[in-house]
């Protein structure tokens, strides 16, 4: 019954028939923004650092594929209290602001970026990579122009899947600060902030069976943003696959 327009445009609020989700989803937006800003470079270039440069032969490389491997199995919590002693509290010192959460949730969907990047750059067949160097191509130009955009649908499925998962978690950023009543929405990426999957989680600890309620729709609003990124991800993989 709250799925409605009103649930989007409201602030939260102490009566349930007047609580919306406003400063929850404008801070899951500020949010993933800022992971994607982290995420696409760092990922897309580890991965085509290891696949195309890397010597699998030296401990050092070895060293980072195992770690990239054992990241992925990670609890998020760790994550958070990670960027609580580093990011939050520690020599960074951004506090337990926007910043720090998107930096918390990047580190936590790096290695599944860049595990499905290497895969992707695996997948190009490598007559592309031998066709571009006998034509005089460097190894960069070969990189770049001919591997990269064979390998972009796989990558661009991946990060988006990787931002989908990042846009659920609310562990981490419980642990950093996030707030569940907010009645502003951020102004800049050192703001306090709020998310979607903890102003959920406090409407379905309270009692009232109206927030319970207002919890179901925001379960819904979340929902549709996943279809709608992972929707995302399926018409860019096709486009790309097409050109």
């Amino acid at each position: 019954s709250r799925f409605n327009w009103d649930l989007i445009a409201n602030m939260p609020s102490r009566r349930p028939s007047q609580a919306g989700i406003q400063s929850a989803l404008t801070g899951s937006l500020w949010t993933i923004v800022l992971v994607a800003v982290f995420i696409v470079p760092v990922g897309v270039a580890a991965a085509v650092y290891l696949e195309e440069y890397a010597d699998n032969t030296t401990r050092f490389n070895r060293m980072i594929e195992l770690n990239i491997q054992n990241l992925a199995a990670v609890p998020s919590i760790i994550y958070g209290i990670l960027a609580l002693g580093v990011i939050a509290r520690g020599f960074l010192g951004f506090g337990e602001s926007i910043l720090t959460g998107a930096i918390a949730l990047g580190l936590l969907v790096l290695p599944v970026v860049i595990i499905s990047g290497r895969e992707a750059i695996r997948a190009v067949p490598g007559s592309i990579r031998a066709g571009s160097l006998a034509l005089g191509a460097s190894k960069w130009q070969t990189t770049w122009r001919m591997v990269l955009p064979n390998a972009l649908p796989g990558m661009a499925t991946g990060t988006i899947l990787a931002l989908s998962r990042a846009i659920g978690e609310a562990a981490p950023l419980i642990l950093l600060g996030g707030l569940s009543y907010i009645t502003f929405n951020p102004e800049g990426v050192f703001s306090s902030f709020t998310v979607l999957p903890i102003q959920i989680f406090n409407w379905v600890s309270r009692p009232q069976a109206a927030f319970k309620a207002n919890a179901a729709a925001g379960i819904l609003v979340l929902l549709a943003l996943l279809l709608t990124m992972n929707a995302v991800a399926v018409v860019l993989r096709d486009r790309a696959q097409r050109k």
